[in-house]
């Protein structure tokens, strides 16, 4: 099968197109034959750390495909099956979480070629209004957005949530879902053009994520703040987060020190907790609110996958707003 490895080094470029020998499921496991996949910036962190010594690995978490095998123990009614990928491998139940969740990608091999093999508790049905290219981008993002906004955030209809630095994958997602419900969003980001396109979403306000909130929006009008930032705008948040209000973390591009005024925080009673990824039973829920409500992802741009060197420079110069997809079937 055609695969696109990483391997000899560190970095982008030590990406290369192979072909690998076909493999078949085992046990409980099924075969994807997959349509398109989508590139997370924990494939550049896992390309940052790897060197020479590593053995080759197949990068990618998400993909959507069909069905062309399966395993002992798996229903053969299931072959020709339109299915999403559910990345966290062991990840069952949504309370007892794993020291460090098991994501298809590194170590095991993932999604950027034209077959995969995973467990069939790591699929669902495709629902059918999504594009294969919608489908195939949106897993790990859509699913960590769930989490911090549902299962962590605990939002509700008519809360104001703000979601700072709105242009990835998952504050895109989080963006729709929570405006899905009816809750009132406002998202910030520094870039210009960024806040421009996201003002074509249903979002309520787009500051400046450098600007002076308080002025634009007044004090402590906000419920849920989603984080992915960390200490560049943190100190910012307890100026017009509300009494009682939740901080959910599940990033930190701009480092990972952060200084808080104690009183800002006990005072007010502020809860701060982190997040990252998610269970089946969130994944299955997460899938279950895209169909009731028909969401579609945010694509930033659709490549080939010859073009996976350009895909990820895009995604590592924080160029992209929304979702890089990658076309597996170059044919469909």
């Amino acid at each position: 099968m055609r695969a696109i490895i990483h391997t000899g080094g560190s970095g982008i470029e030590h990406l290369q197109q192979t072909e690998m020998p076909e493999r078949f499921p085992g046990t409980g496991e099924v075969k994807i034959r997959l349509k398109a996949a989508g590139l997370n910036h924990r494939d550049l962190f896992l390309m940052a750390a790897r060197n020479e010594h590593d053995v080759p690995l197949i990068l990618g978490s998400d993909g959507a495909g069909m069905i062309e095998a399966v395993g002992a123990d798996v229903d053969e009614l299931l072959i020709g099956t339109e299915v999403i990928i559910n990345p966290c491998l062991d990840w069952v139940k949504t309370d007892e979480v794993p020291s460090v969740p098991n994501i298809l990608g590194g170590p095991t091999s993932g999604t950027l070629a034209e077959y995969v093999i995973v467990p069939q508790a790591n699929v669902v049905r495709k629902p059918a209004y999504l594009s294969w290219e919608e489908a195939g981008g949106l897993s790990l993002a859509a699913l960590t957005a769930y989490r911090a906004l549902f299962t962590k955030g605990h939002v509700q209809p008519g809360n104001h949530v703000l979601i700072p630095g709105i242009s990835g994958g998952v504050a895109t997602f989080a963006a729709l879902m929570a405006s899905a419900i009816g809750a009132h969003v406002t998202a910030t980001s520094r870039n210009g053009a960024k806040r421009a396109q996201a003002q074509q979403l249903p979002i309520d306000r787009v500051l400046d994520s450098h600007g002076d909130w308080v002025q634009e929006m007044g004090s402590h009008t906000i419920d849920l703040i989603l984080d992915s930032i960390g200490p560049a705008i943190f100190s910012q948040y307890f100026e017009v987060i509300k009494p009682n209000g939740t901080i959910v973390v599940f990033g930190a591009s701009s480092g990972d020190e952060i200084t808080i005024p104690m009183r800002s925080l006990f005072f007010p009673q502020i809860n701060i907790v982190g997040t990252s990824m998610g269970s089946h039973a969130e994944f299955a829920a997460m899938i279950a609110l895209l169909e009731q409500h028909r969401i579609r992802p945010v694509i930033d741009h659709v490549y080939t996958l010859s073009d996976i060197g350009v895909a990820f420079q895009r995604m590592q110069q924080s160029e992209q707003f929304g979702n890089i997809v990658i076309r597996i079937d170059e044919n469909n």
